[in-house]
């Protein structure tokens, strides 16, 4: 683990019953560097004891979700290094937010053909570019609303979307911007979106102007996934640490042979 400066956390659930392993993964190299059973503060703090102070003192950036134990321990023992908020984890608030807001007004909402509700949850959770042609008409019938709670909802959603994966100028004042109206709205789950985006507001700035995601964290989970459904899944965490730890962690044992 020598030479970290940039790293990610994440946990993924390995086998049903909740069972969690935390990952961590070099930004620089894309390569596995630390996995263990468990998604708690003790698991973490297990990963930054076999660090050791001097290394941990050396890291520079460290992105994560929301998890408050990441939060907590990060905090403890690497005061220093800039804490990144994962970006695509905030347009996921905003994305469920709308979709709450979708399922309240749905009977209120008229005009719309059996096909266009259909389209329409879909049609307010993609991206404006992937939308088949009848979600498109679907999204237009709705933004044309321009009054109604579901059409700001998408608007304000669409808005943080482009601030978190956007250029990084302004970004400041232009969150702040987006907290004022989303607080202003009225809409319930946007106004709790907007206490979520405000209680990360630095962590995702950092994001943002530094250009940091867990991109690379999603991949190994993506990763150990596949292994585990090729496994069939595993008996013990410990034997997909291993695989892992081979196929993602750069590990080279020496053979019998050799």
């Amino acid at each position: 683990m020598d030479g970290l400066r940039r790293i990610g956390i994440d946990e993924i659930a390995y086998r049903k019953g909740r069972r969690y392993l935390t990952v961590i993964v070099d930004h620089d190299t894309g390569r596995l560097v630390w996995a263990r059973e468990g998604a708690t503060k003790k698991t973490l703090r297990q990963f930054f004891d076999e660090l050791g102070a001097t290394r941990s003192a050396q890291l520079t950036h460290v992105s994560a979700d929301a998890g408050q134990y990441i939060e907590t321990v990060v905090a403890e023992r690497a005061p220093d290094a800039i804490r990144c908020m994962d970006p695509f984890h905030v347009v996921q608030w905003a994305t469920r937010a709308v979709d709450r807001c979708r399922s309240r007004v749905l009977n209120r909402i008229h005009g719309l053909s059996n096909d266009d509700r259909r389209n329409l949850r879909w049609a307010l959770l993609k991206n404006p570019e992937n939308l088949t042609p009848g979600q498109q008409r679907t999204r237009e019938l709705i933004v044309k609303r321009a009054n109604s709670e579901l059409a700001r909802a998408y608007q304000l959603k669409e808005e943080l979307r482009h601030i978190v994966t956007g250029e990084h100028s302004g970004t400041w004042r232009r969150l702040e911007h987006w907290l004022h109206r989303a607080d202003r709205s009225r809409i319930i789950e946007l106004v709790g979106l907007s206490r979520s985006v405000r209680q990360q507001q630095i962590q995702i700035y950092n994001s943002v102007v530094v250009g940091l995601s867990n991109a690379r964290v999603e991949a190994t989970n993506t990763h150990l996934r596949a292994l585990t459904k090729r496994a069939y899944g595993f008996h013990s965490p410990e034997a997909l640490i291993a695989m892992s730890t081979l196929t993602r962690g750069g590990a080279c044992p020496v053979l019998p042979h050799q």
